[in-house]
């Protein structure tokens, strides 16, 4: 398992003041636990926001370019259903 504060901190560490970091992920269900994420391959945008604000990042923008509604966040991303249309966040992070 991927310690993913500890990627943040150094994501953070090796970027100059101003650097940017942008995730873009696949919304997972509100308080999907890490064996949830494991299993989906989602993860809720408000947890990735909370680890990477908590190292010092700020986020600066969000964009809506890939959120499609109608994917029910309860699916793998790879379940025939969704896959290829899954409902997924951008988000824009600075190193102030």
């Amino acid at each position: 398992m991927v310690d993913t504060i500890a990627f943040d901190r150094g994501v953070f560490n090796a970027l100059k003041r101003g650097g940017i970091l942008f995730i873009l992920d696949h919304k997972g269900p509100p308080g999907t636990d890490v064996a949830g994420i494991a299993k989906l391959h989602r993860i809720e945008k408000a947890h990735v926001i909370r680890e990477v604000t908590s190292v010092g990042f700020r986020l600066v923008a969000e964009n809506a370019f890939l959120w499609r509604p109608s994917d029910d966040h309860t699916l793998s991303i790879f379940d025939p259903k969704v896959r290829g249309q899954t409902d997924q966040y951008a988000l824009k992070f600075v190193k102030p």
